[in-house]
């Protein structure tokens, strides 16, 4: 498999594994919950790192992704209090923890590859540089299967536990008279999360995941009317969006996730259009059956 080939590849899956999820956090409008899980995760790949002093061990999957769970049993802590609301415990937690990261690494690990822009932009490209070989022969970039495998790992979660993260996202109140623990379903998709944000800490860092998770799904969500549509046009948008920036990134010799990000902001923008016209269509048309309506 060719380079280009192979972080084609990444990119398209990296994509659709972040957009899966971000369905529900768009239906559950916790947009910026993602953001403070990806600078939570942070921390937790340097911790990760000084105790393994390995970045191919799994502790720098599980460790960020438990950082990203501490974010959000936090801001629960913080809301259930009443004394803060909004996203205000998002805003004390998350910048403590991102700030503990950036001094460990600028004091003790300053030696290894893990500089600001890898922090927040990732770097795709770089990501696929090292290949899986099978017999001798390149299978494509070893980074590609790992977000292969993040990706069914997503499918098969929202497969399975696809009516309890409906229910319990659009009436949460049914969901516990039909006796399923919102808050136990909330933890473990808030996890899932983490994890997702985490396996694309490479390709895309803290604040580029963010759009890779949340624009294809805000788009969707403008150009559909039920779940399983907005499902389906999240992943068509992932995947256009994710060839397009690529290409765009392969002319231009940018960076393959801001171009992807440009693309989403672009579709995005694109939908709001065409929704606004269909409800100008649809109140011209309200209008003109008010005026040719007969009189009583």
């Amino acid at each position: 498999m060719s380079f280009v080939v192979g972080t084609a590849l990444l990119a398209v899956v990296t994509a659709v594994a972040c957009a899966l999820p971000g369905v529900f956090v768009v239906l559950r409008k916790g947009s910026m919950l993602v953001d403070a899980i990806a600078h939570a995760v942070f921390p937790g790949i340097v911790v990760g790192y000084a105790l393994t002093q390995n970045f191919d061990s799994p502790v720098l999957i599980l460790g960020p992704a438990l950082a990203g769970l501490i974010v959000v049993a936090g801001a629960e802590a913080l809301n259930r209090t009443g004394l803060l609301s909004g996203d205000s415990p998002q805003g004390l937690i998350f910048p403590a923890l991102f700030s503990i990261g950036v001094i460990m690494v600028t004091t003790q690990f300053a030696n290894i590859h893990l500089d600001t822009h890898m922090v927040l932009a990732g770097d795709l490209n770089l990501a696929a540089y090292e290949q899986l070989e099978i017999g001798g022969v390149a299978v494509g970039p070893q980074y590609l299967y790992v977000m292969i495998g993040m990706l069914v790992v997503n499918a098969v979660f929202l497969s399975v536990f696809y009516h309890h993260l409906k229910v319990t996202t659009f009436d949460s109140q049914f969901a516990s008279s039909l006796g399923i623990r919102s808050n136990v379903v909330n933890m473990a998709f808030m996890f899932l999360v983490s994890v997702t944000v985490t396996a694309a800490f490479n390709a895309a860092g803290a604040i580029l995941v963010i759009a890779l998770m949340i624009t294809p799904p805000a788009t969707a969500y403008l150009l559909s009317n039920n779940l399983p549509t907005m499902i389906g046009i999240t992943v068509v948008v992932a995947i256009v969006g994710a060839l397009v920036g690529f290409g765009a990134a392969y002319v231009l010799n940018a960076a393959t996730s801001a171009a992807m990000s440009v693309l989403y902001g672009i579709f995005f923008v694109l939908a709001i259009g065409l929704e606004r016209f269909r409800r100008r269509r649809r109140q011209r048309a309200s209008q003109g059956e008010l005026v040719v309506s007969p009189t009583v």
